[in-house]
């Protein structure tokens, strides 16, 4: 088992990596205090793990909700039907909830947990490569609202991540397509090295080796985990991590959540980030070039829906990582560094919006 350090003083916590970690009773239970347990998953994950992962709670008092799967529950009436669980059954501030599951599951359960009573203890067992590698470190939590992804939320770190890679097994292609989004991204903004890696090891990364997807859950997490553990809040670097989001988000609520996946919608933006570095003269052509090659080599769309081009800016707008001085993004100066920029020219966001399916020929 490898084990990734997330320092945050009173709230530091481990993230386990192994394989046939939700059978790992002792593991598991390490960090539960009290009696009673509530795993949300959803249906899909359900019939695979929910079993094994009751057994390893044996000692325990455990309710269950199966949340329905997919990015468009991910709402304020879904969060609701949590809190239906926790009262009806009489859960206390004693009480942990573990989110077993993807990137929806995880952050719709940890919002419950921020809120319920004012915040109870957490676990997160990500099911998912996505997940895995990003959405269940670093605290953050929320769900959706019409007009914008991950609206609504709040930070509440988890007690303990426990990364089972025996659950990529179940995993369809394309959701471990749509996780290696967040994998490129970490070595685009933060690691060179780690970057040149993945380009060599592409081929064992898309058949699910085993051994090649440990040792790139762990780096990610390690990235990920120091960058968070330098600016919890995200009130300065830690907005490095959204590289592409923002482009990313527009497309997401544009098309409506959950048509293309989380991923998905990074991957092209990630293109458009580096196309648009390039039009600012921040980035050489060919780091940019490098990137767009291997999102599209890894099965990643490298350009948005045509039908979105007009209303992309406004969509861009409406995201949460705009500030005061307007629209925020993450922009590439070569690959292994990134810089937040407060304010671009509109013409060139314009012109690389609009260039559609040609961006970086």
């Amino acid at each position: 088992m490898e084990v990734v350090e997330l320092e945050l003083g009173e709230q530091s916590y481990s993230i386990h990596i192994g394989a046939g970690l939700i059978s790992d009773s002792a593991l598991i239970q390490s960090e539960i205090s009290g009696e009673r347990v509530l795993i949300v998953t959803n249906e899909t994950v359900a019939p695979l793990y929910v079993d094994r992962l009751k057994q390893s709670l044996k000692d325990r008092s455990v309710d269950v909700i199966a949340l329905p799967d997919g990015e468009r529950y991910k709402t304020l009436d879904t969060l609701n039907t949590i809190f239906d669980i926790l009262l009806t059954n009489q859960h206390n501030r004693n009480s942990t909830i573990i989110a077993l599951g993807g990137g929806v599951v995880g952050d719709t359960a940890g919002f419950a947990a921020a809120s319920y009573q004012r915040g109870i203890a957490f676990i997160q067992i990500p099911t998912t490569l996505l997940s895995q590698v990003d959405s269940s470190v670093g605290g953050k939590t929320g769900v959706n609202h019409a007009l914008g992804k991950n609206m609504i939320g709040a930070f509440h770190q988890p007690r303990a991540v426990y990364i089972d890679t025996d659950t990529l097994q179940t995993l369809p292609k394309r959701e471990l397509i749509a996780g290696l989004a967040e994998v490129i991204k970490h070595g685009a903004l933060a690691d060179r090295q780690y970057f040149e890696w993945l380009e060599q090891v592409v081929d064992d990364l898309l058949s699910a080796d085993a051994e090649t997807l440990t040792r790139t859950i762990k780096r990610s997490c390690e990235l990920k985990a120091q960058i968070v553990a330098s600016d919890e809040k995200e009130t300065g670097t830690r907005a490095l991590l959204n590289f592409g989001h923002t482009f990313g988000h527009a497309i997401e609520s544009g098309l409506g959540y959950g048509e293309w996946l989380h991923g998905e919608a990074v991957g092209a933006g990630m293109v458009m980030a580096a196309d648009l570095s390039c039009r600012l003269n921040m980035c050489p052509g060919e780091d940019a070039l490098r990137l767009k090659s291997l999102i599209e080599k890894v099965g990643l769309p490298i350009a948005p829906p045509m039908g979105l081009i007009n209303e992309f800016v406004t969509l861009m707008q409406r995201d949460k990582k705009s500030s005061d001085q307007g629209m925020r993004l993450v922009l590439l100066r070569e690959i292994g560094k990134a810089e937040i920029v407060n304010a671009v020219d509109d013409g060139l966001l314009r012109e690389t919006i609009n260039t559609g399916e040609r961006l970086l020929e």
